[in-house]
């Protein structure tokens, strides 16, 4: 195995492909094909036992990792306005029952906080949706009552928030009238796009051309704090800072936007007045005490109809970088595959999930890069 250093050029392609004996960039570039087999699995197992079932609620019961910030990231972008009220929980709660639909999502078979509640969502007579491995004590607690949707694509836990994002969808658009069905992304041409972005972040395309080395380069030796301007693109920041520990053992602080200006800002008058003084060259630890950190640079996911405001709502700090994607960003086939739409629910939706496959593919650069 290649030595992991800090020193490591992330143009350098050959160096980057033997440095990646684990397969990490391989891994965060199969977004768009975990979505194409989960969405084919679903329409092959799952589909018609839901289809215009208009259940009274759509219950997501995830913990903690990818499967719970997917049903956070589903809520938060569409959960006011699909027309049927959906719950995100760590357990089943005790008042389900048939008229409920209830979908269960971790990567542990063993986990006794799932098999808890698929055991309770299938006594009470939920259509129950297992977003899991199909085996161990799950299996035992479905007692054949539930359908699976087992994994199909090998990734990294890490990676696996297309899957758990691509089940939610179809389970609403299962269930959801038909004036709802337009809050949802078309799934075909959302994992068109995510090749698309994999394909951009090749390790062979050179820095300039490619926005994950981009993304990587900013995050790399900086205090980062990530933050969003709608709850949808908040969830995003989270998911980015999850990512970056996990993938590269970068800490990254996450938050609600207002919270962070304002700890950014009070941060950087202390930072000042503390090191007016201060010279790297004459400075000397036993005399002068420890050196300054360097300052907070912040990321900012946005939708592309509120990058302007995140640029404003952000001039007042010293260094803001407003992470977004735009319409051209995005992947144009001869089959004329559709732009995302500027101001709905899904082009939201579809422009944070191409962020996050962005910010995973940035994560595998970083732990290439020894996570400095």
């Amino acid at each position: 195995m290649a030595a992991l250093s800090a020193l490591l050029d992330l143009d350098d392609t050959d160096a980057l492909i033997a440095a990646d004996s684990e397969g990490a960039l391989r891994s965060a570039a199969l977004a768009g094909a975990q979505m194409r087999a989960t969405a084919t699995a679903f329409d092959d197992g799952v589909g018609d036992r839901l289809r215009d079932m208009r259940p009274r609620s759509v219950v997501f019961v995830a913990g903690e990792g990818r499967a719970g910030r997917a049903a956070s990231l589903v809520i938060a972008a569409i959960g006011s306005q699909i027309g049927v009220p959906l719950v995100h929980t760590p357990r089943t709660p005790p008042w389900v029952g048939p008229l409920d639909v209830v979908v269960v999502s971790g990567d542990d078979a063993g986990d006794p906080r799932l098999a808890e509640s698929v055991a309770a969502a299938v006594r009470r007579g939920s259509e129950t949706v297992l977003v899991t491995p199909d085996e161990g004590p799950l299996r035992s607690a479905a007692s054949g009552r539930a359908v699976f949707l087992p994994p199909r694509i090998a990734v990294r836990e890490h990676n696996s928030l297309m899957r758990y994002l691509t089940a939610g969808i179809c389970v609403l658009d299962a269930v959801a009238l038909d004036n709802y069905r337009s809050l949802l992304p078309n799934l075909e041409g959302l994992a068109d796009r995510l090749d698309h972005e994999s394909a951009r972040n090749h390790p062979a395309n050179e820095v300039f051309h490619n926005p994950a080395k981009t993304l990587a380069s900013r995050i790399a030796g900086s205090r980062i704090v990530l933050t969003g301007t709608e709850p949808v693109s908040v969830e995003i920041a989270r998911h980015g800072s999850e990512i970056l520990l996990r993938a590269a053992g970068i800490v990254a602080a996450s938050g609600e936007l207002a919270d962070v200006i304002a700890a950014v800002v009070h941060a950087g008058r202390a930072t000042a007045s503390t090191h007016v003084d201060y010279d790297p060259f004459f400075h000397d630890e036993q005399v002068d005490g420890p050196r300054p950190e360097a300052g907070i640079r912040v990321l900012v996911a946005a939708t592309p109809m509120r990058a302007a405001d995140a640029e404003r709502r952000t001039a007042a700090l010293d260094d803001a970088v407003v992470l977004t994607v735009r319409a051209d960003d995005l992947l144009v086939t001869p089959q004329g595959v559709p732009e995302i739409p500027q101001s709905s629910a899904a082009g939201d939706l579809e422009s944070m999930t191409l962020l996050a496959t962005r910010l995973e593919m940035a994560a595998a650069y970083l732990h290439l890069m020894g996570g400095k």
